[in-house]
């Protein structure tokens, strides 16, 4: 396939993603610039995992419909080459606005409307007759319209059992602890990686970061005694967000991080509770004094080590 080097979007575990045209209505490739931008994610030839997560993404994705998932336009497999034609999102990824250095920083209400699609996407997963575990659920993978990548997605257990054994692949600081430890897979597992995005969500911090201060390298480790007190999280939350959020609700947020990160998959909330919850933490708003006090006392994270 001889894509243009100019029209790469990103690279992942398994191929490149292009960006490509379309007719809109018969979805024929056309020219540049013509028709329906689309990405194109073309497998490495010959590659058993890239062959493996083509067909998980063709399984599922064929399959769902919902307006917090990426839509799947078209698929072919020819010649040892797999590509998937995926809905074109324009704002890219949520890791590339958070931590990347180009734009505005995100406000506090749009963080809370990603974390709360992306929840809704989860609990559409969830919650269907056949469950399916995302499994790779992190920053990069949430697109500014809808969750992407279903390569590494799975069935949920089935007859009675709490979770799936399974070779363990994901991403490390998001994946689950119980799950790298025993290749248990649960449903709750996508829980713990969603309460690692909104932690990063809150902070303005990857997750894993070893240019970060001693003892401040895995976000989680360090930023969990100062969920739970109000104070101590003003200290952790994005300095970028100039203390222009309402104290109430990013104190809620930061329990329901907690409660996502819980040891014991059984203690972690399900989806749709998270995704409730979410949408009465988005219907809080500052009042007019907090909003001038914010400005007084702005919040401090640590430095990076030299």
């Amino acid at each position: 396939m001889n894509f243009r080097p100019d029209t790469v979007l990103g690279e992942g575990r398994c191929g490149r993603v292009f960006k490509g045209w379309v007719d809109e209505e018969t979805l024929v490739p056309s020219k540049p610039g013509v028709g329906m931008p689309v990405a194109v994610k073309l497998s490495n030839p010959v590659d058993l995992l890239g062959l493996k997560e083509w067909q998980a993404v063709v399984e599922f994705l064929a399959k769902f419909s919902h307006p917090n998932l990426v839509k799947l336009l078209g698929y072919c497999w020819e010649d040892e080459q797999f590509l998937l034609i995926l809905e074109y999102m324009e704002r890219g990824s949520l890791e590339t606005h958070l931590f990347g250095k180009v734009g505005d920083p995100i406000p506090w209400d749009t963080r809370l409307n990603i974390a709360t699609g992306a929840a809704q996407g989860l609990t559409f997963l969830h919650t269907m007759e056949k469950q399916v575990i995302y499994r790779d659920f992190k920053a990069s993978n949430i697109l500014l319209d809808g969750l992407s990548d279903f390569g590494l997605a799975t069935w949920g257990p089935a007859d009675g059992d709490t979770h799936v054994t399974t070779s363990i692949i994901g991403t490390y600081g998001y994946a689950d602890p119980e799950y790298i430890a025993t290749g248990h897979l649960y449903v709750k597992s996508d829980v713990y990686s969603f309460g690692v995005v909104l932690l990063e969500l809150l902070t303005g911090l990857r997750v894993v970061d070893m240019n970060r201060t001693k003892g401040a390298h895995n976000l989680v480790d360090w930023a969990k005694p100062s969920l739970v007190n109000k104070r101590k999280l003003t200290r952790i939350m994005d300095p970028r967000l100039e203390n222009q959020y309402p104290p109430k609700a990013a104190f809620q947020a930061a329990v329901v991080v907690l409660n996502c990160l819980e040891s014991d998959p059984r203690s972690r909330p399900p989806m749709e509770e998270v995704l409730v919850t979410l949408q009465h933490i988005n219907s809080i708003k500052m009042n007019p004094k907090e909003s001038k006090a914010s400005k007084k006392y702005p919040a401090r994270l640590p430095s990076p080590q030299p």
